[in-house]
């Protein structure tokens, strides 16, 4: 598949305060886009655009409120001319068992992860459509495989994942090209908050090659930015997920299997486990919507 050139283009990063979000804001700035940082720290966010390399802007937003997001799109394009590109990629996570969960924490992530990309979408679809661009939803190798102790992340992964494949049928003769990012365990801000509890972090050291690892966040990022290039409708940050595609119907039973011997023996310290929203990402979220 060909190239686009990103000079010239605009893109929207949600999410764009920190991990993967803040570095494909710095790797498409660098390519000549011009980009519109969308996210809940506002202090980050300012610092982030301040840091790219050609015309940036920013704006405070919840990406699960719809006002607040078409008030965005408008002035996005108003500020921009136009909108080419846009990366739904906020999220948050929570960890541990389901019915030791957080219901807060548990429904907040289906409401940024799921809600929150929809509302994005409904957002900047009428901008899009003008432009014939393209629209990457990131999902995780949670939409690929169940994992314990992350229903909530799986449920929202598993969901855009799909949404995103539905929206791509419906809004492909009018130009818009929809992809779906996947990302394993990346080193960003959301993993780290996952590693400090030590039973998440001897859970995932137990999953089998190569999902067991943390990857580095530069070369998934660059993977991310070839697949906006190319208006990619399946986007790998590693490349053995594009393998894992051809695998997953077999993933459910596996996964039945070795994770009730694994649970059973974790089971005298799950009650160890942290139940809210993970990393300073989940911390920044926490707080926003407290203000409320």
């Amino acid at each position: 598949m060909s190239k686009v050139s990103l000079e010239g283009q605009v893109a929207v990063v949600t999410g764009a305060a920190r991990g993967v979000g803040e570095l494909l804001a710095r790797k498409l700035s660098a390519r000549g886009a011009h980009v519109a940082l969308v996210g809940l720290e506002p202090d980050e966010l300012k610092q982030v655009a301040s840091r790219l390399h050609g015309e940036a802007a920013y704006w405070h937003a919840d990406v699960t409120d719809h006002e607040a997001m078409a008030r965005v799109a408008q002035e996005v394009k108003e500020r921009f001319g136009k909108v080419d590109i846009v990366v739904a990629n906020a999220g948050v996570a929570c960890a541990g068992p389901f019915l030791g969960s957080d219901p807060v924490a548990w429904r907040r992530v289906i409401e940024v992860n799921l809600i929150g990309s929809a509302v994005t979408a409904r957002a900047f679809l009428p901008v899009l459509m003008e432009s014939r661009g393209y629209l990457l939803q990131i999902a995780s190798l949670a939409a690929l495989t169940p994992a314990p102790m992350m229903t909530a992340y799986c449920a929202s992964k598993s969901g855009v994942e799909a949404y995103a494949h539905a929206l791509r049928a419906e809004v492909g003769y009018k130009g818009v090209k929809v992809g779906v990012g996947y990302l394993s365990w990346t080193d960003t801000d959301m993993v780290r908050g996952a590693d400090q509890d030590d039973v998440m972090r001897e859970l995932r050291s137990r999953l089998p090659w190569p999902s067991n690892k943390t990857y580095p966040l530069g070369p998934a990022v660059d993977r991310i930015v070839a697949g906006i290039e190319r208006r990619s409708a399946h986007v790998y940050a590693q490349w053995w997920l594009r393998g894992m595609q051809g695998v997953r119907p077999y993933l459910p039973g596996l996964i039945a299997s070795v994770g009730q011997r694994e649970m059973r023996r974790f089971e005298p310290r799950l009650g160890e486990v942290t139940t809210g929203l993970l990393g300073e990402g989940g911390s920044a979220d926490t707080a926003a919507h407290a203000g409320r």
